[in-house]
């Protein structure tokens, strides 16, 4: 059986998705899964060995461009996790016969079969909504699945190349701050405030303290350098591709973020984290936790009284120190 399974915004958003197509390819081996995705994630896609086929909408292309794509792959059934207009005509007019998606918004109509959800009351979490739908096409289906979901290989040469470009020397264990934020994520510490907690670790000297920073990031880099520039901490812009983040985040002791893609990420690969979330059940850890093994996951939910947001950063601080 050839299935579709659509996911076409964000990182975080996108892996999401990713233990719904594995265990439908655990159900039988002999499904093809194909994902639909962003040209973000194409490459994150390619190296997920239970997705066969990927394909990339391009939003500023035609839709027919997107519907002919979707013909030659001669799907069978889609489940689409997150749906929107394009994505929903495009899967109609490439006469899908069985096609899967969530009861919301107008764009449900072009769906064959639409499974009530709700979504915003908060149940469970993104990727439990999305293991979920599955059952509406195998309804004995088994949503368990392996952690960490994605495992690279290369990953200690990574890791060892890494600490001779940056003088890491005698290598230690690192706990990684990415201070920057994009997509949903709404709660966050200032750059002051992370330099702090930065501060207050490296009095320890007992772990290398690296700061990463995506590629559109390099403002938030210059400022954090010349507020950390006497101290021994690695920045690192990541300008070699995510698939290489993925393999040098893998190898650290704690991967430090608010709720953004890149904590995603980190989960994935079965990184310890440590994540800050809003103080809302829209953005909260109940809805947006990692894919990893929960064990190996801190949530922080941040107030948005000045009050109660010290007390959590206290609390931080300390739970850092106590590494």
């Amino acid at each position: 059986m050839n299935i579709l399974v659509p996911r076409t915004d964000k990182l975080g958003d996108f892996i999401t998705a990713l233990p719904a197509m594995y265990v439908l390819k655990k159900y039988d081996s002999s499904n093809k899964i194909i994902a639909c995705v962003s040209s973000l994630n194409e490459v994150l896609a390619n190296k997920c060995d239970f997705i066969d086929e990927v394909i990339v909408d391009d939003p500023q292309s035609s839709i027919f461009s997107l519907v002919k794509k979707l013909r030659d792959k001669r799907v069978d059934v889609s489940i689409t996790l997150y749906s929107n207009t394009r994505i929903a005509i495009a899967q109609a007019l490439a006469l899908i016969p069985k096609r899967i998606a969530p009861a919301t918004k107008i764009a449900q109509i072009f769906y064959t079969k639409r499974v009530k959800q709700r979504r915003s009351k908060v149940k469970m979490a993104e990727f439990e909504y999305n293991l979920a739908l599955t059952q509406a096409l195998f309804n004995d289906i088994d949503t368990s699945y392996k952690k960490p979901l994605l495992e690279l290989t290369g990953t200690k040469e990574v890791q060892d190349v890494f600490c001779i470009n940056h003088d890491i020397y005698p290598v230690r264990e690192i706990v990684a701050f990415h201070i920057g934020f994009g997509g949903s994520s709404d709660a966050n510490w200032t750059p002051q405030e992370y330099e702090s907690l930065i501060r207050s670790m490296l009095k320890q000297n007992k772990y290398q303290i690296v700061l990463t920073f995506g590629p559109d990031e390099k403002k938030l880099y210059e400022e954090m350098k010349i507020r950390l520039r006497e101290e021994d901490v690695v920045l690192y812009l990541s300008l070699d591709g995510l698939i290489y983040f993925a393999k040098l985040i893998s190898n650290f002791k704690l991967f430090v973020s608010t709720s953004t893609g890149t904590y995603h990420l980190a989960s994935l690969v079965g990184t310890p984290t440590m994540t800050f979330f809003g103080d809302s059940r829209f953005a909260s850890a109940l809805r947006w936790k990692g894919v990893g093994d929960e064990n190996l996951q801190t949530h922080y939910m941040l107030p948005k009284e000045s009050e109660q947001r010290k007390k959590v950063f206290e609390e931080v601080r300390i739970a850092l120190l106590a590494l």
